[in-house]
């Protein structure tokens, strides 16, 4: 098992950052605490892109496959979305700012009709998180920019995915790559101790056996 879940399951739980203000605290899941940072955590290397090559590919089951750049990405519908996003680290920032496509705009802007029950999100650096396709037909964005300004490198430049109501790793920066499956398939943290579902208010953080409260990993990370 990748380290990062065994140290997340022994961390202890930040103090300070756990006053919830009362408009707020039915938004909040269990074990989380608001914070007004947005930390920076990530695998690898921050990409750097040329963006005259940048591309997104789309391909898999049922589907003849498409490739979008950016110029193309952009000339689509554009939807701003605000939401809270929860980090399985044990952060949560409300009412974030996102700009971006809207998955169910793509496929009907680009007329897929695939009946694929499951996605594999492809990222650089040689990341990968699953998805449901029904998790992604709600409010989920491909988004290029936060809080009206265009994303930094550090956070997902030029495209993240915002899942918003799933732990925020399965929320991908550096996206390059959507993948229709038939059957489901673990991504990158779903292989190495985390739950494959995620979802914030059932405390899906991690598969197997129960686990306490942890986490303050998060507070001694870069943020902005």
């Amino acid at each position: 098992m990748h380290s990062k879940a065994e140290r997340l399951k022994g961390m202890k739980t930040p103090g300070a950052a756990a006053a919830v203000k009362p408009e707020l605290a039915h938004r909040l899941p269990p074990g989380q605490v608001w914070t007004d940072r947005f930390p920076i955590l990530h695998e690898g290397e921050v990409p750097q892109y040329d963006m005259a090559e940048w591309t997104l590919r789309l391909f898999g089951a049922g589907l003849e496959e498409r490739t979008l750049t950016y110029a193309e990405l952009m000339k689509l519908p554009q939807t701003t979305l605000r939401c809270d996003i929860h980090c399985v680290t044990r952060w949560s920032k409300a009412d974030t700012q996102w700009t971006g496509v809207r998955f169910r705009d793509l496929l009907e802007a680009l007329g897929i009709r695939s009946e694929a029950p499951y996605l594999m999100i492809h990222a650089d650096t040689d990341y990968e998180t699953n998805v449901p396709l029904k998790d992604l037909l709600g409010d989920a964005l491909l988004a290029h920019s936060y809080n009206g300004e265009q994303l930094t490198p550090k956070h997902g430049w030029p495209l993240r995915l915002v899942v918003p109501h799933l732990y925020f790793w399965k929320s991908a920066k550096w996206i390059r790559g959507i993948e229709f499956m038939t059957e489901d398939r673990t991504g990158f943290w779903e292989r190495n101790g985390f739950h494959n579902t995620a979802d914030p208010f059932r405390e899906e953080r991690f598969s197997g056996e129960e686990l306490p409260i942890p986490e303050d990993e998060w507070v001694h990370k870069d943020y902005d």
